[in-house]
């Protein structure tokens, strides 16, 4: 897999959620604790910003219809969306933040 430094651990609130870009494609990464995800930060039901929510327990918000993602598989956790959002591979060097959009083979 390949990885791209995306921000340090610093700039994600705790608790909470931005916007970053690898390559071309938005993704949403999300801090708990020392724990860090990403998703496509594109709702899978209204195709809006995904990063744009709230953050609460294990699960992303969407701001638009209330749609709920588990930060963890991307899984629809409650209404309106029924389809999940892709999650991809996070790791922490240092306070370093990477990203892989890479499938693993």
């Amino acid at each position: 897999m390949t990885y791209e430094k995306v921000c340090t651990v610093a700039d994600i609130p705790e608790l909470g959620v931005i916007a970053v870009e690898v390559g071309e494609t938005p993704v949403a990464l999300v801090r708990r604790g020392d724990e860090v995800f990403a998703l496509h930060d594109v709702c899978s039901h209204a195709e809006v910003r995904l990063s744009e929510g709230e953050v609460y327990d294990d699960t992303l918000e969407c701001w638009l219809h209330g749609s709920c993602f588990d930060i963890r598989s991307g899984k629809p956790t409650g209404p309106p969306a029924t389809k999940p959002v892709p999650v991809y591979s996070v790791k922490i060097d240092g306070d370093d933040v990477l990203v892989s959009l890479s499938k693993e083979s």
